[in-house]
């Protein structure tokens, strides 16, 4: 594996079980999917059980046209109960001593973090200690030019202040929306800031190259050094979000790597993301339209 230098979702991989049914989902694998939308070699990084449930994911990823690198260990596949609410906004129960909180740092992960050209993780595959430490000695393997993106993901009471810090040490983008803004506010005592004051306290107090604030229907923002660019978000008709966030930071990452600027990837990022709300579950397919933007 160690001949492609790997766009790599780590952490969750999971099955969101929706009303019509239940899709793979799992925010870096979704990440790796739609990064994988723009020709970029991307692999989806966890753990899977030993169970039924695992064969079916296997089967989804190739369908998916989706590499991957999951161990089996003994404990269940990840489920994950997702209900919509009527603006198709979603609510989930995360199961929990599930396979993606139990990922081991093999000697093939390790190679692929080695040679990682970019890597998105989260906050919520850190809530077990094995993952937690598997994800730390990943992001502390990765080469010097790697992408680090900590998409923070705050999911129920599955967080604390020093996997967060840690992870804001650890990563050298930020994708953060405006709730959980409200959450690091509070946590991390920037209470009397504005949005874009915290944005920016945040880009200087741990040395990121770039944070991106999404705002839901108010628009998304990308900071970084000297700049900062805003987009509005496009009307569209929802037919749900689920994946949408995954959708705007893969498209942003491969932008990115293909060498667009910050406003280009954002404009891209955007688009991308309006188009997966039009779509029912995490990983649609994109048109060729979308894709020739970034290539």
């Amino acid at each position: 594996m160690t001949n492609k230098r790997y766009v790599v979702g780590l952490g969750e991989a999971l099955w969101d079980v929706l009303p019509e049914g239940k899709k793979l989902g799992g925010a870096p694998a979704n990440f790796a999917y739609h990064a994988g939308q723009f020709g970029l070699d991307t692999l989806a990084v966890s753990a899977l059980g030993e169970d039924a449930l695992a064969d079916e994911t296997i089967k989804a990823l190739k369908e998916h046209g989706l590499d991957y690198l999951m161990p089996r260990v003994a404990y269940p596949t990840g489920t994950v109960q997702v209900t919509l609410s009527g603006d198709g906004i979603p609510a989930y129960e995360i199961k929990e001593n599930v396979a993606w909180d139990n990922i081991p740092y093999t000697p093939d992960i390790a190679d692929v973090a080695r040679s990682c050209r970019a890597v998105c993780f989260g906050s919520l595959a850190q809530r077990n200690v094995t993952s937690w430490a598997t994800i730390r000695q990943f992001l502390d393997d990765t080469p010097e030019d790697c992408l680090k993106i900590f998409d923070i993901n705050l999911r129920q009471q599955f967080f604390t202040r020093d996997v967060i810090e840690e992870s804001f040490r650890r990563c050298n983008i930020l994708k953060i929306n405006d709730e959980e803004l409200v959450v690091i506010e509070h946590m991390f005592g920037y209470e009397g800031l504005d949005m874009r004051g915290i944005c920016e306290r945040i880009l200087a107090d741990y040395g990121l190259k770039m944070l991106v604030l999404t705002c839901g229907t108010n628009g998304s923002y990308v900071f970084a050094q000297g700049l900062s660019s805003f987009q509005p978000t496009p009307k569209v008709t929802v037919a749900d979000t689920v994946g949408a966030g995954d959708s705007f930071t893969g498209s942003f990452c491969a932008a990115i790597l293909n060498g667009k600027s910050i406003e280009e990837a954002h404009r891209i990022a955007v688009e991308v993301s309006a188009y997966v709300c039009t779509q029912n579950g995490a990983m649609p397919k994109y048109p060729a339209e979308l894709v020739a933007k970034v290539k």
